[in-house]
């Protein structure tokens, strides 16, 4: 059911002709893959770089790439895990941490750059059309230049952002229905979780959040749970090595959801598969997959996966 990908399977690649290559052995390899599946391309919390990946997965349907978040490296992530960049159609955005939203304009330019020609909509807090518009913006020199000089479509014409401002429906294809969920973020309140729902099951990523037992309400009888994890004595290590680290482990503290409570969560979710990620702090080398888990398992008796970078979860369960 899970497996790690081969690292650079495919290499990336500017030019068209090899862009269709691997676009057809993309399209070759799906077929061999289950109609659903998960990839999880960045699996550490926070904006630091170095180790595991920064935030960021993907729901792949029918071939179809959905991508949540865009943390530092997700571009090279989704090439490495051998998904094309021109094949994204569609990217969500929990919240405007940049550990989350600091690589979308760059993916949005990268997949432009690999030949890129339909539309990508996405979905993100207030403040995303904005973002989006800015990028084009700051990169106008080079992309008037690119379309002059290389033909290329119009990037800020095929791009459609849309805000999401509360909970509730966000997009809904013959493939996929996505449902936006609120949950706070301290002191971030514009944050929301996202829902999957696919022919092959329902997957749920729980964003950023503290503890939130409306979060349990909303990931009722989901096949996965993809949830945020906090493992304290990390934490209380991290604050040691750091000036500002009383400040630093009460933010933590106060916006992330501890292993205990995340088992508190999936158990009263009901879900058939809990997947840990953007651990908190994802990048203390003392941390063993024994430490994620044995918080959660005072609580919930179900599957437990410790997510690790390129990843996959096969759909169903």
């Amino acid at each position: 059911m899970i497996d790690r990908r081969d690292l650079l399977r495919f290499a990336a690649t500017g030019t068209a002709a090899m862009m269709s290559k691997g676009s057809l052995a993309f399209a070759q390899n799906a077929a061999k893959k289950p109609r659903s599946r998960i990839v999880f391309l960045g699996t550490k919390g926070g904006p630091r770089v170095g180790g595991a990946s920064n935030p960021a997965n993907a729901v792949i349907v029918n071939g179809t790439p959905y991508v949540i978040d865009c943390g530092m490296g997700v571009s090279r992530q989704l090439v490495n895990a051998g998904i094309p960049l021109p094949s994204v159609r569609y990217v969500f955005i929990s919240h405007h941490h940049s550990d989350h939203n600091l690589e979308y304009g760059n993916l949005l330019y990268n997949a432009w750059a690999s030949g890129l020609s339909a539309p990508v909509h996405t979905f993100g807090p207030a403040g995303l059309v904005r973002m989006t518009s800015t990028y084009w913006e700051l990169n106008r020199f080079d992309i008037d230049t690119r379309i002059e000089d290389e033909g290329r479509p119009d990037i800020r014409k095929l791009v459609i952002a849309k805000d999401i401002t509360d909970s509730g429906v966000v997009l809904k294809t013959d493939d996929v229905t996505v449902t936006a969920f609120r949950t706070p973020h301290p002191p971030i309140t514009d944050n929301f979780a996202y829902k999957f729902e696919t022919p092959d099951g329902t997957v749920v990523f729980s964003s950023d959040t503290n503890y939130n037992p409306k979060l349990a309400e909303f990931a009722k009888g989901a096949d996965v749970l993809v949830h945020e994890a906090l493992y304290e004595p990390a934490v209380d290590r991290l604050a040691l090595k750091v000036k500002n680290g009383a400040t630093l482990k009460k933010h933590l503290m106060d916006s992330h959801t501890t292993t205990e409570d995340v088992g508190r969560i999936a158990a009263a979710a009901g879900v058939k598969v809990l997947v840990l990620s953007h651990f908190v702090p994802g990048d203390d080398p003392l941390v063993t997959d024994d430490n994620w888990t044995e918080g959660v398992k005072k609580h919930f008796s179900g599957k437990i996966v410790v997510a690790k970078d390129l990843m996959e979860l096969n759909l169903p369960v």
